[in-house]
């Protein structure tokens, strides 16, 4: 692997409030499939791509997303499962991946904070969609 770091507008010391990646993990040669189906789910570009020689990945920062490909060997120590992206509304979420060819595996419902819906992504993530509406309490 050669060495590549890109980034464009990705200084995280200029952040005024974090940022969510959630990590998706690819196989050998998907990355580029993964990062245009994020691109497009997203309306944002890519801001960042990198190879991990060392431990034999590839990165990519598509919006909330961290794609990460590599082997089963190489992979295996970066599992994490799932993650949850805060959104302003639902509804059109649930729409543009039912179109894209998601599979929703929880159902659009109410939440405490509002509604949400879980996700599995063509790639395989399992990913909760949940919007935060404020209430008396203060959730």
């Amino acid at each position: 692997m050669t060495d590549i770091v890109q980034r464009r507008d990705n200084d995280s010391s200029t952040l005024t409030t974090p940022r969510t990646l959630i990590r998706v993990f690819v196989e050998p040669g998907g990355i580029e499939t993964a990062a245009a189906f994020y691109e497009d789910l997203s309306g944002v570009e890519r801001d960042m791509w990198f190879t991990y020689e060392e431990v034999g990945l590839v990165l990519a920062a598509v919006g909330s997303f961290l794609l990460i490909e590599g082997d089963e060997d190489a992979l295996r120590p970066f599992r994490a499962t799932t993650g949850t992206l805060l959104v302003a509304e639902v509804a059109p979420y649930l729409d543009r991946l039912t179109a894209a060819g998601a599979e929703i595996v929880g159902p659009l419902r109410r939440v405490p904070t509002g509604a949400g819906f879980t996700a599995r992504h063509p790639d395989g993530s399992v990913i909760e969609y949940v919007e935060h509406r404020p209430t008396s309490d203060g959730r």
